[in-house]
């Protein structure tokens, strides 16, 4: 990650500091790293653990049970203070832990007792027992909004993690054959990640052939691959903490019938389209109703859906195939500062409650798009949808479709002042 006297890490925390002054007033901020959880019965071990991002962020590195202080009325060169705890003696012996850079978390108590009778928020891993309030709530969300913009580090690492998360599916190729199983290409996609050098993957590896192509977050099983299935595969790498989001979608054999190949063809024409409107000002709502708009004229084509696209998106229709939302924001975590833009109150749109942002793009930003198309019965054998979208789609040619599985392809995109640049433009799209 980033050392303490990182130029980097000093640049952010002056951006935070500005974002912040606004919002805490005379309250001081504590941003917590966490504790592990440990495992049940009483194995001695605890789950994986990962510190909050928040925590990450300011600190430039891991900590478990680190804590990061911001007082507003200092200079920003000293308003940041760092404890960390001094580990235990079981933790030497059994973990090889040693003490990390920073203040050691003992000392914590006097920084409290100098600011006695001042108020404080809590953000990253909150105690549990401290409340929510208005301005607790607003640190946050304004936190989150200043680190959507990536500097020069962050970019280094993000684009590492795409080199490691090429180098896997540059495998995949091989790997993608008639009774090969979900499973084991997880398990070799994920081997090759790390033999280019990735710290892990950036979440759970979803491979899904055939129907299970159709869900959306299906997790890897002992299903086997057929000659002519759709296999969906979404999987990153992870460098650090900063996390490669990328799908693409093959065909067993590499011979689509006429049908797969205008359903790529068309998911290939959607992203295409969308990574070029990814331009700073531009709202991401917007970008995704056009990226709908796309899906809808394109099944018109197709057969598939009837109608003017412009009105389908308008009544919803295009849920039926695309029921998520075309992206999010990526970086330091898989929806990295993610959600509204500070003030801004949720959509209350119906179509848009699984959109991770609402907010224009700016320079800087990182932000995966991925359309997809499916075939999901749970949608379309729906009772309640059919009736309401009977004159949206034809019917009678659904029922076929129902085992294909679906399409999804998926780019991570930098937001720049001229062309988009896709940090995953190396990996074919299938």
């Amino acid at each position: 990650m980033l050392s303490p006297d990182d130029s980097f890490l000093r640049a952010r925390r002056r951006r935070v500091a500005a974002a912040l002054r606004p919002v805490l007033g005379e309250a001081s901020l504590l941003v917590h790293a966490g504790t592990a959880v440990p495992l049940p019965e009483n194995t001695d071990q605890t789950y994986p653990f990962l510190s909050h991002t928040e925590y990450v962020y300011l600190a430039g590195t891991e900590g478990e049970r680190g804590i990061v202080t911001f007082d507003p009325r200092l200079a920003d060169d000293e308003a940041w203070e760092v404890f960390v705890p001094v580990p235990s003696e079981g933790e030497r012996i059994w973990e090889g832990r040693t003490q990390a850079p920073g203040t050691p978390l003992p000392r914590l108590a006097s920084w409290f007792s100098a600011r006695e009778g001042r108020p404080f928020v809590h953000l990253g891993s909150r105690p549990v027992e401290q409340p929510v309030d208005a301005t607790t709530l607003a640190a946050r969300e304004h936190l989150s909004h200043a680190r959507r913009p990536k500097d020069a580090g962050e970019l280094r690492l993000l684009r590492a993690a795409a080199a490691c998360t090429a180098a896997g599916y540059a495998r995949l190729p091989s790997l993608l054959q008639a009774g090969a199983t979900e499973r084991s290409i997880q398990i070799e996609l994920e081997a090759e990640f790390q033999r280019a050098g990735a710290t892990g993957t950036g979440y759970g590896t979803i491979v899904g052939a055939g129907s299970n192509a159709a869900i959306l977050h299906v997790s890897p099983s002992s299903r086997a691959l057929r000659p002519g299935d759709f296999v969906l595969v979404d999987a990153g790498a992870r460098v650090g903490r900063y996390v490669c989001d990328v799908t693409r979608t093959y065909v067993v054999g590499g011979r689509p019938d006429p049908f797969q190949r205008d359903l790529h063809a068309l998911v290939t024409t959607v992203l295409t389209n969308a990574v070029g409107r990814c331009r700073p000002g531009r709202e991401w709502k917007d970008i995704h109703l056009r990226a709908a708009e796309d899906i809808c004229a394109g099944l018109v084509t197709m057969g598939v859906m009837r109608g003017q696209p412009a009105e389908l998106v308008e009544r919803d229709a295009h849920t039926l195939f695309f029921p998520h939302g075309l992206g999010h924001l990526v970086g330091l975590g898989v929806r990295d500062a993610s959600g509204t833009l500070p003030g801004r109150a949720a959509n209350p749109r119906p179509a848009l409650r699984t959109l991770r942002c609402d907010l224009p793009l700016a320079d800087g930003y990182v932000i995966t798009v991925e359309p997809g198309i499916y075939f999901i019965r749970a949608l379309l054998e729906d009772p309640t949808r059919r009736e309401r979208y009977a004159d949206c789609v034809h019917w009678d040619r659904v029922p076929p479709l129902l085992d294909l599985g679906g399409v999804r392809l998926e780019e991570n995109v930098l937001v720049t002042p001229g062309e988009p640049e896709v940090l995953t433009a190396a990996i074919p799209l299938g």
